[in-house]
């Protein structure tokens, strides 16, 4: 069959080499025809040219070009017969030498001996089988001389060379043709005679079957004619004739005869029916083994089909043949039941009868299998072809899918991108699916072949690898392609992002000028401090957007090289940056409505307290007294005001710490703040300007009764003028701390310039610096921060002021006094409590000489801060001794920065003491641990700073006290100033100054000496902390201006 088939293929190869040589040969013809033509184009163009000389140009340019077309396609003619003279080559007629010289020694190892038929369907399957072999054989033997027809140019190539094995083939296969010729032609012989004999025979038997079936007819007509004779025998018997025993006796014979006629006649019909019966058996064997060698001669043709649609109409024939072998059973059934009533009937032919019914069941069971096999082959071959055009739909299914995944489109932007991933992501799932289905099918198709024993498993398990692999690789490449689709959806994506962050981010820095524009129309600080904390909420989205963009980034410069990295690195830096300006200016805004709200805040308590002392002073500013009663009327005045301005002097000292931070902050408002500290010191000179008319008046209306010189004769007026004088002198004592207020209030100005060049300046501004920095820390700098407001605390929230303990008494003295107050609980002094030690760097450095840091070296020494002082010594072993024997720094005239001094080293705090003199230190723990670096100088600042503070406070604590030898006088002035206390309290919570004015009332009806003694307290009271908030505001405003 493959044989076969190989012969077909060169055949078709040659046939089209041949009929390609022809047509071109043709077209040459016509070619050599047309050149004719092309003379004759000439000519006319020549003519016309003559005709019409203006039209030359034109007709030589046409007659140019079809010249040059005619020229390519004359060469181009001759290629194409070159290229067919080069592809006749002569491997055809090679290849077809060779197969016949294959099919020469089948025909010869064949036995020169037929087998010995007894039938004659034997025969003709014999003969038939012969008859194709011979016409396969001249069949192959005129394609050969085809081939040699189209060979023809190289025929000389194979004939004169000789000396090759293409030369000397067809001699050969000549030779072994001439050979067989002879014992092919009598084989055919033998196969004809035997044929004829065997006829020949069949015909006898039948004729004698004829004959007798005649003869047998012939006596049934005879029977009547002899009863007849017979009858009128019987009838001359009976006369009584002289020829009645003849006639008797012949008619005896004659019955005689009939009789034995009749029983051989029956015996003979007995004998034909016999041989009847085995001749129909043997005609319908005849017939049955004629149809079967015929169909299975049609099976040993083992025709093929060339594709799956030949092939299928072939399986369907075959079916269709296979069920009239399966119905031709009925058939054979029927002969074998004839068969074995013969031998029941011991027919005399039992013997051939039976070799002919064996025969036939063995011819018919071979044609069985010959059917199932053939049926089997065409059905694997049908399946072949199916599998066929499934994998190579399937593979063509594939290229073209592949095709699409090889694609290196990845898409001008992110809408390009999206819509490419898109469609991908479509085109992925539509081929996963319907090719893993087809897949399965094919698998599966594959499987069921090779587990039926399929004859070519082999080709077909190659198919199924390979197309496998292929499957394989387009999984591969669509996985490949979505990689790059989703990476550059991911560029693109961040530069997108990236944009639209610069968007907003350009968006919040024009806002900005908006938000800082509504400052000057909003007067509201809570107003102002809600639109900030809006606007940094609404940076918080912009936070984690920006987050995100680095972290893109980072997996992108991961992915990307080259080129596009740099691009992704300058667009993360273009973003990173715009985000920093508009952190940047965030961060000044909110600082700046910080100073706003802080600056609206202050300048709404200055306006309150400024109101409250215009008042104060239009009271004051009063006619002066015309006499003693008009004078005690405007001490009584004077007194309740000065009770008022006790109440407010805690808010007003509030208001100057609040001023001073604002100061030591660098709040824009500065000058605006120095002129609120002017009229804060203003304040003090107009009280020094009240207490110092009062006095006055007190002196002017006390003046008569020093000066009165009358002595009174009756006892009642001495006793009275004594008591005048007791109570004179009680007030005096009073007034003395009043004068002693005059003369300090007096000598405020050189306490000013005392402060601006004491150390008390420095520890002020330590401890604002400190306060500010707390409320840095407490104010978060993310924009969620909480704005922070600066609101007068209650009274009763605020510290009152500390008292020195007085001795005891006794109890009946004390309920003997007129101040119910009770005293509050003693407060314990303070101390020292800030401490740490470790390893620092030292340098020093003076800095009104001219001399920098660098000339100082850095020594690496181990600190000691404990009771408010830092010892220095060489390392932690040598802490019996201090470094050079230096003495210990006392923080106490020393002022501590970290932010300002030294900026070639991180982590630096200055430590300034004296007038020129500053000390450097940085830590130096563990170089790799940045972090442990801050933390140190975190706590050296701390302690040191509240170390600090804890001086001022025991400097606080140990100042005296302005008090009196007189008991009473020390209980009068805790009872004024528990009043005093009260009364703030009062005015602070609810500012009831109606109530105020009746207790005022109330305690000047009880006692006049009680009262003035209470004012004398409340004035060293308020004296005492006069000065220092004049000494700080002093410092603070000094600073102020000097900024």
């Amino acid at each position: 069959m493959l044989m076969g088939a190989g012969r077909d293929t060169a055949r078709d190869e040659a046939q089209k080499l041949h009929r390609k040589w022809l047509k071109h040969q043709a077209f040459m013809t016509e070619l050599a025809r047309n050149k004719e033509w092309l003379a004759k184009i000439e000519q006319e163009g020549q003519e016309l040219i003559d005709e019409k000389p203006e039209l030359r140009s034109v007709v030589q340019q046409k007659l140019e070009e079809i010249r040059e077309c005619w020229t390519d396609l004359e060469s181009t003619t001759k290629a194409k017969a070159r290229a067919l003279f080069e592809n006749n080559k002569p491997e055809p007629v090679v290849k077809s030498y060779s197969d016949l010289d294959h099919q020469l020694s089948g025909l010869e190892k064949q036995p020169p001996q037929l087998e010995q038929a007894h039938h004659l369907p034997t025969f003709n399957e014999q003969l038939h089988k012969f008859q194709s072999q011979m016409g396969d054989l001249y069949k192959d033997v005129g394609e050969l001389g085809s081939l040699q027809g189209v060979c023809l140019p190289q025929r000389g190539s194979l004939v004169k060379g000789g000396e090759g094995e293409g030369g000397e083939q067809p001699a050969v296969v000549e030779t072994r043709i001439v050979r067989l010729i002879e014992p092919l032609k009598e084989r055919r012989r033998i196969l004809l005679a035997s044929k004829e004999m065997h006829q020949v025979t069949v015909t006898d038997d039948n004729l004698l079957m004829l004959y007798v079936q005649q003869h047998v007819k012939i006596n049934q007509g005879r029977r009547a004619r002899v009863e007849e004779v017979l009858d009128r025998a019987g009838i001359i018997a009976s006369l009584r004739t002289p020829e009645v025993d003849f006639v008797r006796e012949g008619a005896g014979h004659v019955r005689q005869l009939w009789e034995v006629l009749r029983l051989e006649a029956e015996r003979r019909s007995v004998m034909l029916d016999v041989v009847l019966q085995a001749q129909q058996y043997y005609s319908e064997a005849a017939k049955v083994e004629s149809w079967l060698a015929g169909q299975k001669l049609n099976l040993i043709s083992e025709e093929k089909g060339m594709d799956e649609a030949s092939t299928l109409q072939l399986l369907k024939e075959h079916l269709a043949l296979e069920a009239m072998v399966e119905n031709y059973a009925e058939t054979v059934g029927m002969l074998s039941q004839q068969c074995q009533r013969h031998l029941e009937l011991a027919h005399p032919d039992s013997e051939g009868i039976t070799k002919q019914q064996s025969h036939i069941d063995r011819l018919y069971v071979s044609l069985k299998d010959m059917v199932e096999h053939r049926k089997t082959k065409m059905e694997q071959q049908y399946w072949m072809y199916q599998l066929n055009r499934e994998v190579e739909e399937l593979e063509k299914w594939i290229t073209e899918r592949e095709a699409v995944a090889s694609s290196t489109e990845l898409g001008q932007d992110l809408e390009d991108v999206t819509m490419l991933q898109e469609k991908f992501t479509k085109f992925c799932s539509e081929t996963n699916s319907i090719g893993q289905q087809r897949m399965e099918q094919v698998n599966k198709m594959v499987n069921e072949m090779i587990d039926c024993g399929h004859t070519d498993a082999a080709t077909i398990a190659e198919w199924k690898d390979g197309l496998n692999e292929s499957w394989a690789d387009l999984l591969e490449l669509m996985e490949t392609r979505a990689q790059m689709l989703t990476a550059s959806y991911q560029l693109h994506k961040f530069f997108t992002d990236c944009k639209e962050v610069l968007v907003q981010i350009a968006g919040k820095m024009r806002q900005l000028p908006e938000v800082r524009a509504c400052q000057a129309s909003i007067a509201n600080p809570a107003t102002l401090q809600r639109l900030m904390r809006s606007f940094e909420h609404a940076l918080q989205l912009l936070v984690s957007q920006v987050r995100q963009l680095q972290e893109n980034a980072a997996q992108l410069r991961a992915i990307y090289a080259g080129e596009k990295a740099e691009a992704i690195m300058s667009k993360e830096q273009e973003v990173m940056s715009a985000w920093k300006e508009l952190l940047v200016s965030c961060e000044a805004s909110r600082v700046q409505v910080t100073s706003v709200t802080d600056k609206v805040q202050f300048f709404s308590v200055v306006r309150e307290h400024l109101m409250w002392m215009e008042g104060i002073m239009g009271q004051i500013g009063g006619d002066d007294p015309r006499d003693s009663s008009s004078a005690e009327v405007m001490m009584k005045q004077h007194g309740e005001l000065k009770a008022k301005m006790d109440g407010r002097s805690k808010t007003l000292q509030q208001c100057v710490e609040l001023g001073k931070i604002l100061l030591a902050a660098g709040n824009p408002a500065a000058e605006e703040h120095a002129h609120l500290f002017f009229f804060s010191t203003e304040k003090d000179q107009f009280q020094y300007a009240q207490e110092t008319v009062k006095a006055e008046a007190w002196l002017k209306a006390k003046e008569p009764l020093i000066n009165s010189r009358e002595a009174q004769a009756q006892t009642d007026e001495v006793e009275q003028l004594i008591l005048r004088h007791e109570a004179f002198r009680k007030a005096a004592a009073t007034w003395k701390e009043r004068f002693s207020s005059l003369r300090q209030l007096s000598n405020v100005s050189s306490s000013l310039d005392r402060y601006r060049q004491s150390t008390v300046m420095y520890h002020w501004l330590v401890i604002v610096g400190t306060v500010w920095w707390q409320r840095e820390t407490y104010r978060p700098t993310s924009s969620l921060s909480a704005p922070v407001t600066y609101e007068r605390p209650r009274a009763r929230d605020r510290p009152k002021p500390r008292r020195r303990p007085r001795p005891k008494e006794p109890e009946e003295k004390r309920r003997s006094r007129s101040a119910p107050a009770q005293s509050p609980a003693q407060l314990l002094p303070p101390s020292h409590t800030a401490h740490n030690e470790g390893f620092l760097y030292r340098k020093h450095d003076f800095e009104g000489q001219q001399k920098s840091p660098s000339r100082w070296s850095w020594v690496n020494l181990y600190c000691v801060l404990s009771k408010g002082e830092i010892i220095f010594y060489k390392d932690a072993k040598s802490i019996t001794t201090p470094y050079n024997e230096e003495t210990p720094l006392d923080l106490s005239v020393c002022i501590c920065d970290s932010t300002m001094g030294y900026k070639k080293k991180k982590n630096v705090f200055v430590i300034k003491y004296g007038l020129m003199k500053r000390i450097f230190f940085y830590s130096n723990l563990l170089l790799i641990i940045a972090y442990i670096y801050f933390e140190d100088l975190k706590a050296w600042v701390t302690n040191i700073t509240t170390s600090i503070t804890e001086h001022e406070e025991i400097a606080k604590w140990d100042k005296p006290t302005t008090s009196s030898t007189d008991p009473d006088r020390s209980e009068r002035k805790e009872k004024s100033e528990g009043d005093a206390d009260a009364r703030s309290e009062r005015s602070e919570m609810g500012g009831e100054v109606e109530e105020e004015e009746r207790s005022e009332k109330d305690r000047s009806e009880k006692g006049e000496g009680s009262e003035k003694t209470g004012e004398g307290s409340e004035k060293a009271d308020t004296s005492e902390r006069g000065e220092m908030a004049e000494g700080g505001a002093g410092g603070s405003s000094t600073s102020g201006k000097s900024k």
